[in-house]
């Protein structure tokens, strides 16, 4: 039988496949080397099992140790899937720009996921590199992969990925374009194609907002590539050419190739065939290029495949977004102070609450702020009488032990959709604003504010 011994296993030997569609017009061939098809969705896989097995021949992982790890989400899932396969836990610290689906996927796996600010300086203690490096000498038995200064990392590019690259194309190779994010992949397999082949031209795909290609460190919205320090795992000695892809570039590409050649792929990926279009338009018929798509898209739903999400960026053009804001600035110019119970009121308390001000439900707070962090829950009308009705005893529980989950929570300044999308499962969304709850927007709220906004003028 054809069976693998893990799933582990299914890691490498991704395929290649010719881009037809976004190609068209150019002359050179130009082929994709497909990562999203190693386990865990991405060419971070490839690292992660080494850079444990590794750490175990080396003493600096023993059973029952954790794996500690500063990562934009793909290196955390291949780390979190070796980890699952070999029983160790894992904490992963992302910054606040990443996906959501990314995020759930980690915890999916069982993964604790803690979540840093993205416009503080690396050496800042709240930057996500800070706060791994923290908790890694804090955890007892905890471990740090650290793939931004682990040789392991582009040595397992070196050993794999470049080898099946070369094997691929029966050495017909021109150009090699990737993404360049901790710099491991495209150092280790430039490492070995030049040393197949002296001649070919290594093509790194940056963004704006990064050092790689001499900017000031800015925020930028594509995840997984460019960095605000340089890390060791790069040599950019091996880097022949640099192409900058600014985010909305790199989308639209993203996009396009998705509904083109029926690939789903990230930003980063968009990137990348970005480059490698802009390097095609440069050569003949007879050169072969090769670029690396480094992951699914399907960890980007929620943001670049979402038109409502590009528009609020202004990558696509369209109709005028609405913002909550907006919609709740319209219930007046005065908003009402946000109702709230506390946790350790009694429920016969938060009843009187709900029925002194004529609501029917009410968020649940620790003690009495705006934080946003002190939401911990909600209370309903209709919950609370089938508790009460069952048992009348209910009335002097505390509120902590028969409230439901936090009603949930939308930017000032989000798109309308975001809202809409709550309201749908939810009767209300509590709006934030700098950290701080400042309103309530309900159903009918949004539904006035839509009636009245677009209602034609009478005749």
């Amino acid at each position: 039988m054809q069976v693998l011994d893990s799933f582990l296993d299914a890691m490498g030997d991704t395929p290649l496949v010719r881009l037809r569609a976004v190609t068209r017009g150019l002359r050179p061939t130009v082929v994709a080397k497909l990562e999203m098809l190693n386990p865990g969705g991405s060419v971070k896989d490839r690292i992660g099992i080494r850079m444990i097995e590794a750490a175990e021949r080396e003493g600096k992982l023993r059973p029952g140790g954790t794996i500690v790890e500063p990562t934009s989400g793909n290196t955390g899932h291949g780390l979190a899937i070796a980890a699952a396969v070999k029983g160790y836990d894992c904490i992963f610290v992302m910054p606040d720009k990443m996906s959501q689906e990314k995020i759930a996927l980690l915890r999916a796996y069982g993964a604790e996921v803690v979540i840093c600010p993205t416009a503080v300086a690396r050496e800042s203690p709240e930057s996500y590199y800070s706060v791994a490096d923290r908790l890694a000498s804090e955890i007892p038995g905890a471990f740090q992969p650290n793939q931004y200064f682990n040789p392991v990392n582009p040595q397992t590019h070196e050993e794999t990925t470049g080898p099946e690259i070369w094997r691929q194309t029966d050495g017909a190779i021109d150009v090699f374009v990737a993404g360049v994010g901790t710099g491991g992949t495209i150092t280790g397999v430039a490492r070995y194609l030049k040393r197949m082949k002296p001649s070919i031209t290594i093509v790194g795909a940056d963004t704006e907002g990064s050092v790689y290609t001499g900017d000031t460190p800015r925020p930028y919205l594509t995840e997984g590539i460019g960095e605000d320090f340089w890390p060791n795992t790069f040599d950019p000695a091996l880097v022949d050419r640099w192409v900058r892809v600014p985010d909305r570039e790199a989308f639209l590409t993203a996009r396009a190739v998705t509904r083109q050649e029926g690939i789903l792929i990230g930003g980063s990926g968009g990137s990348a065939v970005s480059a490698a279009l802009t390097i095609a338009r440069e050569h003949d018929e007879d050169a072969t290029i090769v670029v690396l798509l480094p992951d699914t898209g399907r960890q980007y739903l929620s943001k670049l495949f979402s038109d409502s999400w590009m528009r609020q960026y202004g990558f696509l053009e369209g109709p005028e977004v609405i913002r909550v804001e907006q919609v709740l600035s319209a219930k007046g110019d005065e908003l009402p102070a946000v109702i709230t119970v506390l946790a350790h009121d009694k429920v016969r308390q938060a009843v009187d609450v709900l029925q002194t001000h004529s609501i029917s439900q009410a968020p649940v707070v620790r003690e009495t702020s705006t934080d946003v962090a002190q939401f911990v829950g909600s209370i309903r009308d209709r919950e609370l009488l089938e508790r009460v009705f069952r048992d009348p005893d209910a009335l002097q529980a505390d509120v902590a032990s028969v409230m439901a989950p936090p009603i949930p929570v939308v930017e000032w300044d989000a798109a309308v959709d975001d809202a809409f999308e709550e309201l749908e499962r939810a009767p209300a969304v509590l709006v934030a604003k700098a950290g701080q709850v400042v309103g309530v927007l309900t159903r009918s709220d949004l539904l006035d504010f839509l009636a009245h906004r677009r209602q034609a003028p009478s005749r």
